[in-house]
Formats: C-alpha cells, structure tokens, sequence
C-alpha cells in the first residue's frame, strides 16, 4: 500500500524439518508458530526453541522477539509448521528473547456476543521492544470483536496513539459438515480522511488498517474467527491508545450486566477482563 510506513507481516507454510532465511534488517520481528513448533537459529546468538500448538484455536504458543540486523533462520519442527514474522521499523538495539505461552495469560474482553479472548503476549508490560505491538484475538462462531468501532490513526498524548494496523485472519468451522468458513471485516473513515471495506475473510486474508475506524469482526454463526494483530506508528512512546467511535461507545455501558460467553476461554488458564 502506498505511503505504508511502520510495520509489516510475512507468513509462510513450512513442510517438515524446511526452513526459512530472514535478515530483520532495519525491522524488530516477533515470531508467532501458528501451527506446529519452530526453532530459530540466530547467528552470533543462542537458538531459540518455540513450543507451538496444533492450530491457533488451541490455546496459546510460545512466541519469540528478535531486534534488528539480525540473520535468523525458521526451523520447523518434524510435523511442519505455519509460521508468521510480524515486524516494525526500529531504531533501538535489544536481545533476542523468548516468550513462553504461559507469560502472557489469555484475557477475556467484552461480554455477551461481543466476548473475545485475547492474548497480548506483544504488548506491554509483557514485551519490551522499540516500537512494535503485536496480539492475538479469539472470537467465537457468531460473536463480534474489535467492538465497538475504535480508531487509533491520530498523536494524542494519553488519550490516542497513531499506529497502523495489520490484520491477518484463521476460521474454522463449528459445523460438523464442514461448510466453509467465514468471517467479515470493517473499516470505515472520517469525512477529512476516507475509507470503506467490507472484507469477507478466510485462513490466510489480511486486511489493512492505515487510518480509520475498524470494527466490527465478525464471525459467522458456523466458523470461529482469528486474528492476528500487528501495530506500530511514528510515535515516540510506545503505546495502544484507542478512541471508540462515539456512535457505538456506549455498548461499553451494558458489559458489567452481561456474562461473557461460556465458550471462553479457548485456553484453560484464561483471565476475564471487561476493559
């Protein structure tokens, strides 16, 4: 897209035991094992070794940072692996580390059909890094996530960050005839700034954020929804701020009423979160 500046997605399918070369070069990558394990051989440093799971509907994986003018190379284990190296632009040098599934508990956001898990093991205070922001988001068969409607495409200290956005997306179906599944995404503008999508979105699809309100993601009634988020922006401090659209803000209000839905955690050691 032209004008993208800040981050950036690479996913890649590995057969057993193949492997994949990567410089990070001017980038800081967070590597998350979508299906099966990998080990990072890294040149100057120790391996790194990551415990995955059979698929992103599993419960939640290792995940490993890497800093920039770094050469690396993606191992996968002995089954195969899918694997996504989610970058930024940095400025700043850090080392390589490793993030255990079990450092970032899964949290539980929303309520209702708007209930999500989310597991944030690229955002602070979990991971220190330059500039780059990276989770993942469960949404179960028929609910809403990225609800209500928020933005984050404008520098207000303390109240709203500029970052761009990367979604990429997994589904899979909850019918047991296996009816293809499918999800949707939003993004919409403001008057000064326009955009308008609405994306149907399978395994593999990725939908763009450069400004905007995006929300919400939906999930059909037959197919679970997963989205892994990638962010980072100009700013000097690194930091998720969002600003709900103000037509929708207030379902925020009916949230303290409204159980989450009992399908979560998708993990077994997920929190509950109404933020």
């Amino acid at each position: 897209m032209t004008g993208w500046r800040h981050c950036s997605l690479r996913v890649a399918d590995l057969a057993p035991d193949a492997t994949l070369a990567h410089e990070t070069g001017d980038e800081e990558i967070v590597v998350v094992p979508l299906a099966g394990s990998v080990t990072i051989d890294i040149v100057g440093a120790d391996s790194i070794s990551l415990d995955g799971r059979a698929s992103v509907f599993e419960g939640p994986s290792d995940t490993a940072y890497l800093p920039r003018r770094c050469t690396i190379t993606v191992r996968a284990s002995g089954t195969g692996a899918r694997v996504a190296l989610c970058g930024a632009r940095a400025t700043t040098d850090r080392e390589p580390r490793r993030i255990a599934a079990e450092v970032a508990q899964p949290e539980l956001r929303g309520a209702g059909s708007a209930s999500r898990e989310v597991r944030a093991f690229g955002l602070p205070p979990v991971l220190d890094a330059d500039a780059i922001l990276v989770c993942e988001v469960i949404t179960p068969a028929g609910n809403w996530s990225s609800w209500p409607p928020h933005k984050h495409d404008q520098d207000h200290p303390g109240v709203e960050s500029e970052l761009e956005e990367i979604y990429y997306f997994e589904t899979r179906s909850t019918d047991p005839r296996g009816t293809d599944p499918v999800g949707y995404q939003r993004v919409y503008g403001t008057g000064d700034r326009p955009i308008d999508v609405l994306a149907e979105v399978r395994t593999g699809d990725v939908v763009l954020v450069p400004h905007g309100w995006h929300g919400p993601a939906m999930a059909a009634p037959d197919a679970d929804l997963y989205y892994l988020n990638v962010m980072a922006g100009p700013g000097a401090e690194r930091v998720w701020l969002i600003a709900d659209d103000p037509a929708h803000a207030w379902v925020r209000e009916g949230w303290t009423d409204t159980p989450v839905d009992p399908r979560l955690p998708f993990s077994s050691d997920g929190g509950a979160s109404n933020e």
